[in-house]
This record gives structure tokens, sequence and C-alpha cells, in this order.
């Protein structure tokens, strides 16, 4: 009979113990081998880590789980506990999402951060709207532009089938007279192989991860934004875990945030580097190209400004101190 009692007991001991492990779900659209992905796995080791397993945070890459475009929604909802988006891609829902990528705004990881700082208190109440935490942004190295010809000016993408990832991307492409074609990062090997796009505007790292090329030869460093992904929570996931689980988390996702803005720079010329050792031409835009791109984000500047409003003028006032 005593046996019987501690082989129950042993079983409901297994049991809270069990309950008091924790999985949560972290989706992103970027492959494993991408810089954020790789960032994002580290927090998720060091979360482990720190709570001695009683939070465990699984990450699924490259739209495994939830498409980029589903994932905040996917927070929302509570379908996930975590999940890590593009900011820009949520521009139609709030200009504010999108200031990281109106073009010549922010040209350097320094203004990059600097933009970030200006915009992140109201980045920080627009999610906690909606019931989520904004736990960090990192930024991507910056934007050049890819295609299949030689470039001189805006005027030589006229009629290009140009990749859009967001509303700035799809502008950029009505400017200059390019059809733009949305797709997702997982889905831009395919476009590109099968001919679905033959341009587009993304950094080094996209062009490294997409193996670009086998399909362009033509890499034009405009340096024209640097777009960030932000990793958000669930608040109620959130408040659902005990305080030090909690301050864990909150430690790993601070360290995450520095070594991610570290590693985006550091890895910025080694990108570029693949691209040459790979045959494609590498080099800074004509003096017409660069004038030409220039105008185009001066008109997006203005016109990103009057969307944005009130919240808009406070995060550029801020950002020009």
């Amino acid at each position: 009979m005593r046996a019987k009692a501690f082989v129950a007991a042993g079983l409901a001991l297994a049991a809270m113990a069990a309950q008091a492990d924790t999985r949560w779900d972290l989706p992103t659209g970027y492959p494993a081998g991408n810089l954020h992905t790789e960032n994002l796995q580290q927090m998720a080791n060091d979360v482990e880590k720190a709570t001695g397993g009683k939070l465990r945070i699984v990450l699924h890459p490259n739209g495994s789980l939830l498409k980029a475009n589903e994932i905040k929604r996917g927070v929302q909802t509570g379908q996930v506990q975590m999940g890590e988006v593009l900011m820009s891609t949520l521009a139609n829902e709030n200009p504010v999402f999108g200031v990281d990528a109106v073009p010549f705004l922010a040209t350097s990881y320094t203004d990059a951060y600097k933009l970030w700082e200006a915009s992140r208190p109201v980045t920080e109440k627009l999610l906690d709207k909606q019931g989520m935490k904004l736990l960090y942004a990192v930024a991507w190295p910056p934007q050049g532009i890819y295609a299949n010809k030689p470039l001189n000016s805006a005027a030589d993408m006229k009629g290009l089938k140009w990749r859009a990832y967001n509303p700035a991307t799809s502008r950029i492409a009505e400017l200059v007279g390019a059809q733009p074609v949305t797709i997702q990062a997982a889905d831009l090997a395919q476009a590109l192989a099968t001919g679905t796009v033959n341009s587009f505007m993304s950094s080094g790292a996209t062009g490294v991860d997409t193996k670009v090329w086998e399909s362009v030869k033509y890499f034009y460093t405009v340096d024209a934004w640097l777009p960030k992904n932000m990793l958000v929570v669930s608040k109620k996931a959130l408040a659902a875990l005990d305080k030090p689980t909690q301050d864990a988390l909150l430690k790993a996702v601070a360290d995450a945030e520095k070594r991610g803005w570290q590693v985006s720079e550091q890895k910025t010329r080694d990108y570029l580097s693949t691209l040459s050792r790979n045959g494609m031409t590498v080099q800074p835009p004509s003096a017409q190209l660069r004038t030409d791109m220039q105008k185009v984000g001066q008109a997006m500047v203005a016109d990103w400004a009057k969307r944005a409003g009130d919240d808009g003028k406070a995060i550029l006032d801020a950002y020009q101190k």
C-alpha cells in the first residue's frame, strides 16, 4: 500500500513539474541561417538556460509555422506566443510601422538606431493597444538595388518586374515605372528563378540567403534605408509567466537587441563580398541613379509625414534633434 502511495506521489510530482515547464512557439519568415534567425535562436537558448528549462521557446524559421504576413495576427489571436515581423510590412495598418522604409531618411546604422529611438515609444503604444508587447527591433543591412541588367538611372528601371514586400517598395516601383509584384522572403528565390521578378530592393543578407547570383547579376549599394525586424509577444502569455521567468526573458531580449545590431553591421561587408565572389557586379550607383533615387526619397518622406500625422511629426522632430 505504501509503495503505491509513493508511486502515486511520484506521478503527481512529475505531472506538476511537466505543468511548470512552458513551451512557446516563435515563428519567423526568414531561413535558419539568416542573421535575424540566428539571433532569435541564441535568445531562445539563453532563455531556456536562464530558466533551467522552465520556459522553452521553439523557433519556426522560413515561414514553416506561419507565413510572414500571418505572424503578427498569430500573436494577436493567441495562435502563437511570440513572433518576428518585418515592421514595414505593417505600414498600411499604420504609417508609423513604415518609417524605417522611407528612402534616404536614415541611411547608416547610427542614423537608423537614432530613428528607432525616436519611433519606439509610438510603436510600443500601438502594439500595447493590440494586446502585444514590443520586445526589440534589429536592423537589416542597408538596402540596395538588385537587377538583371545594368542600371545607370531610374529610367533604366522602367518596366522591370519589381519584387514588392511592403507599401514603400510598391511605391518606389510606381515612381520609377517598374511593375510591382508582391513576393514574401521565403518565396523570393523561386520567383527569381521563374522570372516572376527580375529586380528588387533588399540587403546583402537577402541576396546571400536566396543565392540571388543564380538569377540576377547586378547590385547597387544605394543604401536607401535600414528596415527592422521586431520581436513581439502576447501580453497575456507574458503575464502568465512568473516574475523570475519574465525577468530572464527580458534580460535575454535586451542582450539579443544589442547583439543583433552589432552583428548586422559586422556582417554587411561579408555579404557584399559573398555576392562578388559569386560573380555579381557590386558597385555604388552612378551619380544619376543616386540623384534619381534621392528624388524618390524626398517625395516619399513628404508623403509619409502627411499620412503619419501628429505621430509622424513627433517622430521626425525627435529624430532630427
